[in-house]
């Protein structure tokens, strides 16, 4: 039983963090405001307060890609991957759903056209949701970076950084729960639904085998255990 609470807690933990990044990026697309560099702040400010408040309980994911990203990694049981996808996506949607009632009258079907752009929005997505598992995994599941208080600044940050250099070329969701909810919300084209996930997808599994190449505490895991079977 205490093993299901906890569970719960964490599956609860991503969908309510999932729900306001949601509706803040919701919020500040919509809003009119022209400063490119206010709303890569503002999202990558919602990020970061939200994954230092569930962190502690779930990891604070907040991305199906994160979720992957981890699990290949190994930092999260394969039991827990769909719960949490399904979790931040059911976030998603339920800041959609309450984001109608304050800017319906803004929601346009397919707002940002990627015709003619697609392989750009592609690469685009993938280098930075690359890029954001990367940081993901070594600030916030290394056994070298264990404990530090930096991690939700380095993941706000590196989508700030993100938002900023290729926003207007694909959007800057990376995160298949953001692009769900600009789907529904018609800042993103359903027809370009593909282009999203399928670059997010991709740029979760490099990140976590760039990951495994590169962690210190990988390797020294992998020298331990030739020891101990050297040794056996």
């Amino acid at each position: 039983m205490a093993d299901r609470n906890a569970a719960v807690r964490k599956y609860l933990t991503e969908m309510i963090g999932t729900f306001v990044f949601m509706f803040a990026v919701i919020g500040i697309l919509l809003s009119g405001t022209e400063c490119p560099a206010a709303v890569a702040l503002g999202i990558g400010a919602v990020l970061m307060v939200m994954v230092y408040a569930s962190g502690h309980i779930s990891g604070g994911h907040l991305n199906p890609a994160v979720s992957i990203a981890a699990y290949l990694r190994g930092a999260l049981p394969l039991g827990d991957l769909g719960p949490y996808i399904v979790a931040q996506l059911v976030g998603a949607l339920a800041a959609f759903g309450v984001g109608f009632g304050l800017w319906h009258d803004k929601y346009s079907p397919g707002t940002l056209d990627l015709s003619g752009a697609v392989w750009p929005a592609f690469l685009a997505e993938l280098v930075f949701t690359f890029a954001l598992c990367y940081v993901v995994l070594h600030t916030a599941t290394s056994k070298d970076s264990a404990g530090n208080s930096f991690y939700g600044l380095a993941i706000g940050f590196i989508v700030t950084v993100g938002v900023v250099a290729v926003g207007a070329i694909s959007g800057a969701a990376f995160n298949p729960a953001i692009t769900f909810g600009l789907m529904l919300s018609g800042v993103f084209a359903w027809k370009f639904l593909w282009v999203y996930l399928l670059a997010q997808v991709l740029g979760a599994v490099v990140a976590a085998y760039a990951y495994k190449a590169t962690s210190l505490d990988e390797h020294t895991a992998h020298r331990h255990d030739h020891t101990a079977t050297r040794r056996g």
